[in-house]
């Protein structure tokens, strides 16, 4: 009997080591010196931890080169599975060549570079995750194009080819025994794939037959779909609607989220644990990134800078990389149901050249490591074909242009065990000031510092020397004062303005028929039939909306819109407000001003026809900042029979110098 345990114990040990034989054992970091890492918590062991690197091939060939953290070249995917990747995503496009052969670009991601790339991850321990976008080349919300093959199919036709094409990709990945861990069935697909924009087609047919295919061979792969935008929270519950009413056969519901468009991440958790919680899915962020630097380094420009409109929540540096992700892993592992991992998109898209555009030009052309090469124009015309070249998001990678791992990589494994180091400001938040053109320029003696974990504190500035007398006399303009602050640049934007001293001066606050404006008194002595604000952006002298008023009555309109105005300090000041109008017949409108209730100032307005413009403008008084003080119009108009009516906008309180 001890004879036959022992001879079990030692097969099963020669099996345990023959299963393992075709993986390289990978040490995994241990700690860093220059970024903070807080610790996450209730994370799983088999937590998502995934990195797409589609483009990784393509830019070997044109002589990329990636290495350790102790600076000797390696092979990216042990770098990766030695920093915590668990998941290595690929996309798969069915022929991105044109009838030459010539790469499209982005990769030129075929199911022969999806099995490279498997064989490699699955050598280093990691899982694949396969991405099929059903089409030949980028599938996206703004695109689902049919693959050239399939161009003309019926429904019917195309679902089949869907069918087989997904059933033998996936049979040469297991032929290879690449360790396929989750395959998509289409990619960011908000109401379309593979050129079908009809649910039923979409998923009865298409994404049902790629989901049969999958089951056929990778039985024990988890099922995706992916879509984008989840800060429409309401699309998500319909697409997910639209896949119970069909029935589809799938496990995880995928997002993507970049925090620069898609909202915050209390939405975000809100809106997968709904789908977790009412369909019975496993939900994921499929997509995610962002900048480390606002510098481009290839000579094609990223989609991410400073010059960029879009939402900035993190400082574009290493450490800002770091915070935005760990944020991004700890609401899918601890706020939300059921969230199984996290992928980045696309962390290795260095670029594969600094010295020229031309050179870079040549190898996105020849090896397809740009996004789209110009081979691409007649599949996609209207993007690729007028926007080719380099890596837009070369700025938002985990190596430094020249392959050298950046520290912000190590947060995957960091975060199951925290890497606290001392606290350090990792960048100062831009001051940005409105001054009156008649005020003193003070600028503040501390800034408020972005610290390496994510916190804010106040430190200490030390601003360059400016010209205070010509920014003051040189009217309304933008200027840029440098300073420092722990040691980093800091920068004060001063906007010299004629500030405006009145609140809702143009009734942007009110909403639709408010009958007295937010910040504004409204005196209605000849109960006038509609006296509110209304929103036409037609009828309003800036903005979208004005202060209406109209009557039918024949002496009905007579009013006064005026503001309180609170803590203004001893000084000279302007006052105007504008008002067009119609049918008035005899009119008194005046703009005027009140100090202890008694009108000081008035200016005599005129009421002509629809569009044209009066300003009543008083130049100057003098206020000697205790005093009771009021601003505003008074409108009385006889009306000519029809009954009169109009527009008031813009009233302006500013001071005045001298």
């Amino acid at each position: 009997m001890k004879k036959t345990m022992y001879i079990l114990i030692v097969f099963s040990l020669l099996v345990s080591l023959c299963s393992c034989s075709n993986k390289t054992a990978v040490e995994k970091v241990t700690s860093s010196d220059s970024v903070y890492v807080r610790k996450i918590e209730g994370l799983d062991d088999d937590f998502i931890m995934g990195m797409d690197v589609s483009s990784v091939l393509t830019l070997e060939d044109s002589g990329v080169r990636f290495y350790d953290y102790n600076g000797e070249e390696a092979d990216l995917f042990q770098i990766l599975a030695e920093s915590g990747i668990t998941h290595i995503r690929v996309r798969v496009w069915n022929d991105p060549n044109d009838e030459s052969g010539h790469g499209y670009g982005g990769g030129n991601c075929d199911i022969l570079k999806a099995v490279e790339i498997g064989k490699r991850a699955t050598k280093y321990g990691m899982k694949l995750i396969v991405d099929f976008h059903y089409s030949d080349f980028w599938a996206d919300p703004g695109k689902q194009m049919v693959p050239k093959a399939w161009k003309g199919m019926s429904i019917e036709e195309k679902a089949d080819a869907l069918y087989q094409y997904t059933r033998d990709s996936l049979k040469q990945l297991k032929d290879a025994k690449v360790d396929v861990g989750m395959v998509q069935i289409g990619n960011e697909t908000n109401g379309s794939l593979a050129g079908e924009t009809i649910w039923l087609n979409i998923v009865h047919h298409l994404m049902a037959n790629g989901s049969k295919a999958i089951r056929e061979v990778y039985p024990k792969a988890l099922i995706a779909v992916h879509f984008a935008n989840p800060e429409k929270a309401d699309s998500y519950d319909f697409y997910a609607s639209k896949l119970a009413y069909y029935d589809l056969d799938y496990d995880v519901f995928a997002s993507s989220y970049y925090p620069y468009w898609h909202g915050t991440l209390e939405n975000l958790s809100q809106v997968l644990s709904g789908i977790a919680e009412k369909y019975g899915k496993k939900v994921m962020v499929m997509e995610t990134s962002y900048a480390y630097t606002n510098e481009d380094s290839d000579f094609f420009g990223n989609t991410i800078s400073d010059e960029s409109s879009v939402a900035k929540p993190y400082p574009y540096t290493v450490q800002g990389q770091v915070n935005s992700i760990l944020d991004v892993i700890d609401t899918i592992a601890n706020r939300t149901s059921d969230g199984i991992g996290v992928c980045y998109w696309e962390g290795a898209w260095i670029s594969v050249g600094t010295d020229s555009y031309e050179e870079n030009l040549k190898k996105w052309e020849e090896y397809g490591s740009g996004w789209a090469s110009s081979y691409a124009s007649k599949y996609d015309p209207q993007d690729a074909g007028r926007y080719y070249g380099g890596s837009a998001v070369d700025n938002q990678t985990f190596f430094d242009p020249s392959g050298h791992p950046l520290e912000s990589l190590k947060l995957f494994e960091l975060c199951r065990k925290g890497n606290e180091i001392p606290l350090k400001a990792d960048a100062i938040e831009d001051v940005r000031l409105q001054i009156d053109l008649n005020d003193d320029i003070i600028l503040p003696d501390t800034v408020n510092a972005l610290m390496n974990d994510g916190s804010r504190s106040q430190i200490e500035a030390v601003w360059e020397a400016y010209d205070s007398e010509m920014m003051r006399n040189s009217g309304p303009e933008q200027y840029v004062i440098k300073g420092t602050a722990g040691g980093l640049d800091a920068y004060c934007y001063v906007s010299m303005i004629e500030y405006n001293y009145l609140r809702n001066y143009s009734f942007e606050e009110d909403v639709n028929k408010t009958p007295v404006p937010s910040g504004w008194i409204v005196n209605d002595f000849g109960k006038s039939d509609e006296l509110w604000c209304e929103s036409k952006q037609t009828d309003s002298l800036s903005g979208e909306n004005h202060f209406h008023f109209w009557s039918a009555g024949k002496n009905s309109v007579e009013f006064s819109l005026e503001q309180d105005v609170k803590d203004l300090k001893e000084g000279s000041y302007k006052f105007s407000i504008s008002i067009m109008g119609g049918d008035a017949g005899k009119t008194d409108v005046y703009a005027y001003v009140k100090i202890n209730d008694e009108i000081i100032a008035k200016a005599p307005m005129n009421i002509t026809v629809y569009n044209s413009w009066d300003t009543g403008m008083i130049d100057r008084f003098e206020y000697d900042g205790v005093s009771d003080l009021k601003v505003g119009i008074y409108v009385k108009c006889e009306g000519d029979g029809n009954g009169a009516w109009g527009k008031i906008d813009d009233a302006l309180l500013n001071s005045v110098g001298g």
